[in-house]
């Protein structure tokens, strides 16, 4: 009688019904007291010593786990039901998003432990001809911290994905900003139009989308404190946003903002206008002290701004409403202080950026170069 192979031997046999060499590791016994043995195939018996030689590797660095036949569908599930603990709802499903339309919809069905580099680069090189560069490194992402997952937790002896590189994608669209006659164009078609407050304030005083979707009536002082010492202007706290926190996107970007007096009054018109429809909701409304709220108080998302938005200024000439997005409000409002000669630091300190290197990085196209201020004030003392 052979003796029983100890825990880790490895052994080859031709399995005839299967047409193939068989290669196997025992690895022990489960809590069922089962032999736990690990198996793969070659069509030749060196490919299947071959397959013996990495799975005795594996089981000696400890890699070699009772689920080796885990799929990149199985892994990216496991990673985003167990993986994205404590993540803002929006950030989960948008990774669920791409994790499902690009990643499972392609790699679902390979097992882990036959991706190579190459299917990787091949993927992402294929994916480089339809999507942006921070599409592909959201998908390289949602696959990269699946992998690793499941490395740690043995399903895989390594984490191939680490090792792509992420190329570069197609360009998405470049923001840009109102001139100031498309500007004065959109004030004017907006004047009787239910988005008027909004596009006002947000042309008129930088504040992101994402701060004014949340803003409270509590946070809007219309007529401020004209006698105080220093007076006070009307002004509007810009202290929370849409994101799960409810903190604005950086310790900077809690500021408060006085407001010019085209936003005063289409602040005024939109308080009597919401009590309207407050009356008209009736039992249906919602009362969450918002500013800017759906017509039963609740909060608008992205998607209601964005809609009512393009109808809006629609109605101005020369504006193609799809070629323009509410943040660009913001852009705009960063492209008239500098055509207006008002500093960078300034600029910084109105839209929340915590340096200016933001401000100048994010709206290079809109800020005018400082170099020109130099030559300019020469020109004026020197009068040339």
């Amino acid at each position: 009688m052979s003796a029983r192979r100890d825990r880790g031997d490895g052994g080859l046999h031709w399995d005839a019904g299967r047409q193939r060499w068989i290669a196997s590791v025992s690895l022990g016994y489960d809590d069922a007291g089962k032999r736990v043995v690990r198996r793969r195939s070659g069509r030749t018996k060196a490919e299947a010593k071959s397959k013996l030689k990495e799975l005795l590797s594996e089981h000696e660095t400890g890699l070699v786990a009772a689920t080796t036949d885990c799929t990149v569908e199985e892994a990216v599930t496991n990673w985003l039901a167990y993986g994205l603990a404590g993540k803002d709802p929006q950030t989960v499903q948008w990774y669920a998003n791409l994790s499902r339309t690009h990643v499972i919809a392609d790699l679902g069905h390979r097992k882990l432990r036959e991706l190579g580099v190459d299917d990787v680069d091949r993927w992402l090189a294929a994916k480089a001809r339809a999507l942006s560069t921070r599409t592909l490194q959201g998908i390289h992402s949602c696959l990269n911290r699946s992998v690793q997952r499941a490395m740690v937790r043995g399903k895989v002896s390594r984490n191939v994905v680490a090792l792509c590189a992420v190329p570069t994608g197609q360009p998405g669209r470049p923001s840009k900003a109102m001139t100031l006659s498309q500007a004065e164009a959109v004030l004017r078609a907006v004047e009787n139009d239910p988005m008027r407050a909004y596009i006002v304030v947000s042309l008129l005083t930088g504040a992101r989308t994402e701060e004014l979707r949340p803003l409270t009536w509590d946070h809007v002082d219309l007529g401020g404190r004209p006698h105080a010492d220093p007076p006070v202007p009307p002004h509007i706290a810009v202290w929370r946003s849409v994101r799960r926190s409810g903190e604005t996107k950086t310790r900077k970007s809690r500021r408060t903002l006085a407001l010019p007096g085209r936003c005063v009054s289409a602040l005024r018109r939109h308080c009597r206008v919401q009590e309207r429809q407050r009356r008209m909701a009736g039992e249906r409304w919602r009362e969450n002290n918002l500013v800017f709220a759906s017509d039963v108080g609740t909060i608008l998302d992205a998607a209601n701004v964005r809609r009512a938005f393009r109808r809006a200024i629609a109605k101005a000439d020369g504006i193609d409403p799809a070629e323009w997005t509410p943040r660009e409000m913001r852009h705009s409002f960063v492209s008239l202080l500098s055509d207006h000669d008002v500093p960078v630091e300034e600029i910084a300190r109105l839209v929340g950026h915590s340096s200016t290197e933001t401000t100048e990085k994010v709206y290079r196209k809109q800020i005018r170069p400082v170099i020109q201020t130099g030559a300019l004030t020469m020109d004026r003392i020197f009068q040339h």
